[in-house]
């Protein structure tokens, strides 16, 4: 071997060694992911946010709430929970400039204000889009339906006001809707019958939400359904079915009113509230066969007749049947004559 080839083996080997030793020669963060991600620490305008930012240090390997897809290593994901709520003020525009980001997890940060801008439609690959136990205030944008790649969209404890756009219903992907607890009126989208995925989870819950529960949801097998603390009014059959594979459905603290007596309840119910309603009729015998039934309040309704005996129904201590017009039967005092 020639000295100039050994000197040109010697000079490769040693910048092997040096991409090892000194990464930052040799840095994961893609610059265009890290130049969006400076510019939302900055938007942000508080030096304690993402305190491990820093320019000089490979994002991929040492920014905490950074996560870089292994094989792109372009950014997949951005997190924030518990950390002392110093996200303060509007989510910068900059959050559209990750085009490879699939997640954004951001957790209680009482400070974040402002509404859900609409840079957020360049992120085509985004699926999990939650941002809860936060101040986000506005309505929830139709524009949310352009991200046609969300799984899930969780915005639970926030201040958003306004109608719930129908056009969610367009996304093919979707498997879960939690806007729980903040200040939505309106009623319930017609289109929500229409959702694509399965093993659907819905949940309304603590808002101001009004009218008549949708029949188009009859259409739609929910695993999991939370309408409670709002004003919903009319019947709720349509939840139900026997074919239908429904585990949870909580319809407690609304002005709903029908008679119960025909429902059909599906045998995979694990829980089910309906507590302060104006709910008629008898409790249907079907019910003896909800064999995974572990959760049950049919209290303060206006519910008559005999507490059927078989099943788990009698498992249930008295507060789940009490305040009803003439309901008898174990586990009440009252007996049935």
């Amino acid at each position: 071997m020639d000295a100039k080839k050994l000197i040109y083996n010697l000079l490769c080997f040693l910048l092997v060694l040096c991409s090892f030793i000194y990464p930052c020669l040799s840095e994961l963060c893609h610059p265009q992911d890290k130049k969006a991600l400076l510019q939302i620490k900055k938007g942000f305008n508080n030096p304690h946010v993402f305190s491990t930012w820093d320019p000089n240090t490979d994002c991929c390997l040492h920014w905490r709430g950074v996560h870089c897809d292994e094989k792109n290593n372009r950014i997949e994901t951005l997190e924030k929970y518990f950390g002392g709520g110093d996200l303060a003020g509007p989510i910068p525009p900059e959050i559209g400039d990750l085009p490879y980001l699939r997640t954004l997890w951001w957790h209680k940060q009482p400070n974040l204000t402002g509404p859900i801008p609409q840079s957020i439609t360049k992120l085509k690959r985004l699926r999990y889009l939650v941002i809860t136990w936060a101040n986000l205030s506005g309505p929830i944008p139709d524009f949310l339906s352009e991200i046609k790649s969300l799984v899930s969209i969780e915005f639970s404890f926030n201040n958003l006001t306004g109608q719930i756009p129908s056009s969610l219903s367009r996304l093919p992907n979707l498997t879960g809707l939690v806007l729980d607890r903040n200040k939505l009126t309106g009623p319930i989208p017609d289109s929500f019958g229409e959702f694509q995925g399965s093993h659907f989870y819905l949940k309304l819950s603590h808002n101001q939400l009004s009218w008549k529960i949708p029949a188009s949801l009859g259409n739609k097998d929910f695993n999991y359904v939370d309408l409670s603390w709002n004003k919903l009014e009319g019947g709720a059959a349509v939840l139900f079915g026997l074919n239908k594979t429904t585990q949870v459905v909580d319809l407690s603290r609304n002005v709903l009113e029908f008679d119960m007596s025909d429902v059909e309840f599906p045998k995979s119910l694990v829980s089910l509230d309906m507590n302060h309603n104006r709910i008629t009729g008898s409790l249907p015998v079907g019910m003896t066969a909800l064999d995974n039934l572990r959760g049950f309040n049919v209290s303060y309704n206006r519910l008559c007749g005999e507490i059927p005996v078989g099943g788990n129904l009698q498992s249930f201590d008295y507060t789940a049947y009490f305040h009803n017009r003439c309901l008898c039967g174990a586990p009440l005092e009252r007996s049935c004559k």
